[in-house]
């Protein structure tokens, strides 16, 4: 095996190999927000006019998991290296930035779709789904588990300890995936918070992802690929750009 594919398969390795607190763990979590939100609001909230509220949340739910385990794999991965001092012996061997990135992202992704799916199917079962468009579904799962993965990159390379990655997660994570729709409409917010809501990238993936479910969404997917593209695009160029610089990673 080469650099690229060795370097992958230990970081796809790494998460399988404890699936119980990687990918059962927010299975469960996702499953309780279900029947906790779908308990208290599914007679009160009608989305989109004939999608049930317990429907309307079962994607946004798939998604969200899919984004916070994309995140949590790379920085959580990088920053245990960092602290241990092991990080060196993935820097030693002849792995470019590039080979470097596309590992860590792409072991993201598998997590993040991983842990999808199983969300998908421990929920599925409380409301009928139907797949509208599997194209729009699988277009946002994977550019949202890469745009995830490689902030996680930057949070793993820019964090010197847990306590660091812990507020990059805190304080900007989960704030933008809570205030991006997942449990409600934008439409359903005063004026003011719409336009805000259209300031988090996350809204677009959430609102993207959802509409390959429902045929229907907030925005117009169209509008939702097109920012969310750039938003990869945007972090790619940076990320590249740190690692290329051992930015806090090499002496």
């Amino acid at each position: 095996m080469n650099g690229f594919t060795t370097l992958f398969y230990k970081e796809v390795l790494r998460f399988w190999k404890v699936a119980t607190q990687t990918v059962a763990a927010p299975v469960l979590t996702a499953l309780l927000y279900l029947l906790i939100f779908s308990h208290v609001l599914e007679s009160h909230v009608r989305v989109y006019g004939t999608v049930s509220y317990t429907a309307f949340l079962v994607p946004g739910l798939v998604m969200m998991s899919v984004l916070q385990n994309a995140f949590a794999n790379t920085s959580s991965s990088l920053i245990q290296s960092k602290v241990t001092g092991n990080i060196i012996f993935v820097l030693l061997p002849p792995i470019s930035y590039r080979e470097f990135y596309a590992a860590y992202v792409l072991a993201s992704i598998v997590r993040g779709l991983v842990v999808g799916a199983g969300v998908l199917a421990a929920t599925m079962w409380f409301a009928p789904l139907s797949l509208n468009n599997p194209l729009w579904v699988l277009a946002f799962a994977f550019l949202g588990g890469a745009i995830l993965g490689s902030l996680g990159v930057v949070a793993g390379i820019w964090a010197d300890k847990f306590d660091q990655l812990a507020a990059f997660q805190n304080f900007l994570i989960m704030p933008l995936t809570f205030l991006s729709g997942v449990f409600y409409s934008v439409h359903s917010l005063p004026p003011f918070w719409q336009k805000v809501s259209h300031f988090n990238p996350i809204f677009y993936m959430i609102d993207g992802f959802r509409y390959g479910f429902f045929g229907v969404s907030d925005v117009s997917p169209w509008k939702s690929l097109a920012i969310v593209g750039s938003c990869f695009v945007l972090l790619f160029l940076l990320t590249l750009t740190m690692l290329k610089r051992g930015y806090k990673l090499r002496a």
